[in-house]
């Protein structure tokens, strides 16, 4: 990254953790780049940020991602992930209030009046802030310390069960929610449907091709754990009696994707099918 820097970047960015993979950036080494070259650091904590504050009470370790790493000037968060809030509401955290005056929007023309809103979005609903404060104070800190306990422990348990299944690998070291796997020896996209049959909602990952489980408080009662293991294990034995075979159903979306050139084709394609949905006419 500090050899893609040049005189044009106004932004580095790293996660905590990533969606696809559930691996951490190396928070620390970024903000030693964008302290040298004065450019603001952003870390994307929108999954991670109800897990990321309890991880240590928690008992378990990950290196510092927050605003005692110099260098680093701005968080987001998503509440409505493992906040447990309804959807509608983020939070976005600044290192110095020097930075937080660039996410207004202001117009000073309108015949309407000045117009100013926090962020280029003009409406909200105050039902959803005053959803999410109740949440917040519902489940505590203390509550928050035991759901990420709790989804931890199970990723570390689905993790290993993973690791010692032939023919499949974790990628990465996951260090919060997410365990994505992949194979060598068969199309992992074959594993979506079989999975998927047995009731788990499992998602398709590009680049590379592989999938990912993303744990919630679903997933941390007695025998769930288990029964993935279980379930992934055996979806891999029919996968390897034939590991030639070609994919079908959903699987063939993702892997054709990638097998094309041209992504604006892809855009395309993907904008067909939102023209789909919007589409009143019989």
């Amino acid at each position: 990254m500090e050899r893609a820097v040049n005189r044009n970047t106004i932004l580095l960015v790293g996660s905590a953790c990533g969606y696809p993979h559930g691996i951490i950036d190396d928070i620390e080494s970024l903000a030693v780049v964008a302290y040298k070259y004065n450019i603001p650091l952003h870390v994307d904590c929108c999954l991670g940020g109800f897990l990321v504050p309890f991880v240590k009470d928690a008992g378990f370790h990950i290196d510092p991602v927050d605003f005692s790493v110099p260098g680093v000037t701005s968080i987001s968060c998503d509440t409505h992930k493992y906040g447990f809030t309804p959807k509608g509401s983020s939070i976005i955290m600044y290192s110095d209030k020097k930075y937080r005056q660039y996410q207004y929007s202001v117009y000073t023309e309108w015949p309407g009046g000045i117009y100013i809103s926090p962020t280029i979005a003009g409406s909200r609903s105050g039902a959803n802030i005053a959803a999410c404060w109740a949440a917040l104070l519902y489940y505590g800190y203390n509550g928050y310390v035991e759901s990420t306990r709790k989804i931890l422990s199970v990723r570390q348990k689905i993790m290993n069960g993973l690791e010692k299944i032939d023919d499949i690998f974790v990628l990465g070291k996951p260090s919060l929610s997410v365990v994505a796997f992949g194979s060598k020896r068969f199309d992992i996209f074959r594993l979506t449907d079989l999975l998927t049959k047995k009731g788990w909602n499992i998602n398709a990952l590009q680049f590379p091709s592989a999938l990912h489980i993303c744990l919630t408080m679903c997933h941390v009662i007695d025998g769930v754990a288990d029964d993935f293991i279980r379930d992934v294990r055996e979806s891999v034995a029919i996968c390897m009696q034939n590991p030639d075979e070609k994919t079908s159903g959903s699987g063939v979306i993702y892997g054709m994707a990638q097998q094309i050139p041209d992504r604006s084709m892809v855009s395309d394609m993907a904008c067909q099918y939102l023209n789909s949905i919007y589409e009143t006419t019989d």
